[in-house]
């Protein structure tokens, strides 16, 4: 038998480039952006407190970065785990079988006789 032949009948592999990274892996990104973004935070605080005397719109702007910043930062880095995982693919549901029906025939109900002995 030829190589090709049998590459014909084997099932395609799975692409190793598809794969999901590690959860460690992932962690450590999402732990490094979030880090970044509360440097620039604690950057945007410290820029707002040099300048809130001597030039109040680049303080407020400082002000209003320090505000956005954490909320952009926790929903980045969940956006960041969303996409990654992407689509789960929908779970084949078992196909439930109704249940049996029994038919039952009608019957006589009689009342109890009574004790004839005497």
């Amino acid at each position: 038998m030829n190589r090709t032949s049998r590459q014909r009948d084997a099932s395609p592999a799975e692409s190793i480039t598809r794969a999901r990274t590690g959860l460690s892996q992932d962690l450590r990104g999402r732990q490094r952006r979030y880090v970044t973004a509360m440097l620039v935070r604690t950057a945007c605080v410290v820029v707002m407190a040099l300048t809130w005397n001597r030039w109040p719109v680049v303080a407020f702007c400082a002000l209003a970065g320090g505000v956005v910043i954490p909320y952009v930062a926790v929903v980045a880095a969940q956006a960041g785990w969303r996409q990654q995982r992407g689509v789960r693919p929908e779970l084949a549901r078992p196909v439930e079988e109704p249940a049996a029906r029994v038919v039952l025939e009608p019957t006589l109900i009689l009342p109890p006789e009574p004790d004839r002995a005497g």
